[in-house]
């Protein structure tokens, strides 16, 4: 029984070995390959550094993914094409090591400034944002809207429309006692069919990011508040991956097809808060 018990694990033991060795030979053959030879002679034109979150006090901004070639995914491909073809090439994403996801007790005052993008930003609380959404269908731009849980249960077919925008919860009734604000939460997220992302804060407020942190839900401060002149603003701090918080006002209505021009024309996309946010590199 022990002779038995000794030759099966021998058996085991050199099969093991063999496997090892086996793949070692493999690897050592493939990295000899002319093929693989030049995917990894190509890593500096592919190869973009992962960008970690700026964290400063209670603030911080989003960082940025790597990319890397995936050198075993790229080589299988190529050698089954049989030769090297750089259309083949395979990337991987880098995570960051400090990731804006990680981080619900901060305030994120921007999106990362290498992106060319601005994100608007109109809080709903008594007025109809009708008007503005003309605009922005108009100039096909999308927008980020912080509706009041009072403004949600009394216009409910309204924001039901308004789905092709980001939608998110400003407050119940100006308030945040966590049992209103949940249910407003869960109402709008059963309406949209989408997770809620943000809070809105215009400056460091703790009864907001103790109850949105609780919720999982990150707190943004704006780059910008407009406070009259919506361009003449604008125009005057308008930076890389600027959240610019505006109001639905008469002002607004006049000068926001004209303001979406201009920062068209200055080269900005103009995205929701969770694209501009988001992590994922781009050029």
């Amino acid at each position: 029984m022990i002779k038995k018990l000794i030759r099966v694990t021998l058996i085991l033991l050199l099969s093991v070995f063999s496997f090892y060795y086996t793949n070692k030979s493999v690897e050592l053959v493939r990295e000899k390959d002319p093929i693989m030879k030049t995917i990894k002679s190509t890593n500096e034109k592919y190869n973009v550094q992962a960008v970690n979150a700026e964290i400063k006090d209670n603030t911080i901004i989003p960082g940025l993914t790597g990319k890397e070639i995936n050198y075993l995914e790229t080589y299988n491909k190529m050698k089954q094409y049989g030769t090297y073809n750089e259309i083949l090439t395979t990337l991987k994403d880098i995570e960051p090591t400090i990731s804006v996801d990680d981080y619900y007790d901060k305030y994120i005052i921007s999106g990362n400034p290498i992106k060319r993008s601005i994100s608007l930003v109109f809080k709903v609380e008594t007025s109809s944002p009708k008007e503005i959404l003309s605009i922005l269908k108009n100039n096909n731009v999308p927008a980020t809207f912080f509706i009041d849980g009072i403004y949600l249960e009394n216009n409910t077919e309204e924001i039901v429309s308004m789905n092709n925008h980001e939608l998110e919860l400003l407050s119940y009734d100006k308030d945040y006692d966590e049992i209103f604000f949940s249910a407003s939460k869960d109402y709008l997220e059963s309406l949209t069919n989408k997770n809620l992302k943000y809070c809105y804060s215009e400056y460091e407020k703790e009864e907001v990011i103790n109850l949105c942190q609780k919720l999982k839900l990150h707190t943004i401060i704006p780059t910008i508040t407009i406070n009259k002149s919506l361009f003449k603003e604008t125009k005057e701090k308008l930076t890389n991956s600027a959240i610019i918080s505006i109001p639905i006002s008469e002002n607004t209505k006049k000068e926001l097809d004209t303001t979406i021009k201009y920062i068209k024309s200055r080269g900005y996309s103009l995205k929701t808060l969770e694209d501009l946010l988001s992590e994922n590199y781009e050029k």
